[in-house]
């Protein structure tokens, strides 16, 4: 372990490192065991200390092998070396970012060689900047969509009523027909656009169970999906409860839900994962805690054209879908101060495990703190 300061004035040497914002681990030995690693490591690696400490360092998270063996070699070294824009895949996951790692030599107890491993994730800034334009985009959805039902809903309930008077005054049953047409597509129209604004009510917030609104939308997906998909879960249950509105939360996760069922078809894996961020930013704010919930699939993957719109109105990557299903998701999102992300390969492989690994992922990231915005 991180030896404490022997300065009964200051902070123990541990306690500094669980507050540093960058991911720091001490590894020793010729098979590079981890002997310790902070808070900020945990979550970058997303794995606990618990599960950690004792393990090599490359059955942890995914390095590249010429890095780990440049580490062993410089065990006995006494230089810092740096290694720019490595290539970090997290635990028993296809997530990969990119670190700079400082591998600094340690003097570790019981003479055992050792090293301080610092990675400093370098596509942090990236990724800010990413949610923040999410976040701008959903806020102009919303404003265009408001605006665009309004245009339609007054023509549309005088092109209803105007039927419903036709209808009366004609006597043939046949030609009231095309009346009865008229109604039930101004009434389709008057619910696509409904489902255009969403929800009108603000949310009401309440103590919520986050695997309670999992448990219950796996229970929902497995009525709909075909016999010859498996929806499993990976579940954090050390999250805490959170402030939100259950329903629109069931809402949103159901929309990304029956998205992966489609993307899968006939066959096909689903996984509902939960976890933790910590010191974790959405948009400018950074928050203490944040739960993520991942809605993962084998699906064939997203066409890259289509990424970068994927949460605008109308666009879809099926014929017949309405391209609001996520949308609607990421407006119910942001109005517990969270966001969605997504993130697709197209040309991913099945784990190592036989299992097959999700080409395409759905995170859902809601800040865990007391109240809300």
């Amino acid at each position: 372990m991180i030896p404490e300061s022997n300065n009964n004035a200051g902070p123990a040497a541990s306690e500094l490192l669980e507050a540093l914002a960058g991911a720091v681990l001490v590894v020793a030995g010729a098979e590079l065991r981890v002997r310790y690693l902070n808070t900020a490591a945990e979550d970058l690696i997303r794995l606990s200390r618990r599960r950690a400490v004792g393990q090599p360092l490359a059955s942890i998270a995914g390095f590249d092998p010429d890095w780990l063996d440049h580490v062993a070699a410089n065990l006995e070294a006494d230089a810092t070396f740096t290694t720019r824009e490595l290539a970090l895949t997290a635990h028993d996951t296809t997530t990969t970012r990119l670190v700079d790692a400082s591998v600094t030599p340690l003097a570790y107890e019981e003479g055992e060689s050792a090293v301080v491993i610092e990675l400093t994730p370098v596509d942090r800034h990236l990724r800010i900047a990413r949610e923040e334009g999410l976040r701008t985009q959903e806020l102009a959805n919303r404003r265009l969509l408001r605006g665009v039902a309004h245009e339609i809903r007054n023509p549309l309930a005088g092109l209803r009523g105007a039927a419903q008077l036709l209808a009366r005054e004609l006597e043939d049953g046949a030609q009231r027909e095309y009346t009865d047409v008229i109604v039930r597509e101004a009434d389709r129209l008057r619910g696509l656009v409904d489902r255009m604004v969403g929800p009108v009510q603000p949310p009401s917030f309440e103590r919520v169970n986050i695997h309670r609104l999992t448990e219950h939308v796996l229970q929902l997906l497995r009525g709909e999906a075909s016999a010859g998909v498996t929806l499993r879960t990976e579940y954090d249950p050390s999250i805490p409860d959170l402030q939100a509105d259950e329903d629109q939360l069931i809402q949103a996760l159901l929309n990304l839900g029956r998205n992966a069922i489609q993307a899968v078809g006939e066959q096909g894996h689903i996984t509902l994962r939960t976890s933790t961020r910590r010191r974790f930013t959405i948009g400018q704010v950074q928050h203490r805690l944040v739960a993520c919930i991942e809605i993962g699939d084998d699906g064939p993957g997203i066409p890259p054209d289509l990424l970068d719109n994927l949460f605008q109105p109308m666009v879809s990557g099926r014929a017949e879908g309405t391209g609001l299903g996520l949308t609607i998701a990421q407006s119910l999102v942001s109005r517990h101060g969270g966001l969605i992300e997504c993130e697709s390969h197209a040309t991913a492989e099945p784990g190592a495990s036989g299992k097959a690994a999700p080409r395409t992922v759905f995170r859902v990231l809601l800040p865990l703190e007391t109240g809300h915005e």
